[in-house]
């Protein structure tokens, strides 16, 4: 696993995908450090890392990325057990909120370089 708080390229993610699912990069979003976990096997494990590294359990998101269709509305997969937060009025393993969605897509874009 690791912590990308600058840049990760892309190339990088497409061979994470590559040595463990095949077409896809599980991550951690912090909406709030603007930082993200990867390449964990799942969610829970990059969940702890990052909470272990102080971030609130409010501001962390699980998504999916797919390398392969950088540029695309399809990158991003807002899909992850982390994200069930009956609390925050989040019911579903996706991302509820539109303005929720749009930052982690901002983060990725900002921490992802082709």
């Amino acid at each position: 696993m690791l912590v990308v708080d600058n840049k990760i390229s892309l190339e990088k993610l497409k061979q994470m995908a590559k040595d463990r699912f095949g077409n896809l990069v599980k991550a951690v979003v912090d909406t709030a450090k603007e930082i993200m976990a990867v390449d964990g096997e799942l969610h829970a494990d990059q969940e702890r890392l990052l909470l272990d590294r102080g971030s609130k359990q409010q501001d962390l998101w699980g998504i999916n990325l797919y390398p392969e269709k950088y540029g695309d509305d399809d990158f991003v997969e807002f899909d992850s057990m982390i994200n069930l937060k009956p609390g925050q009025n989040n019911l579903s393993r996706g991302v509820d909120d539109k303005k929720i969605r749009a930052r982690i897509v901002k983060i990725v874009n900002r921490l992802v370089e082709k």
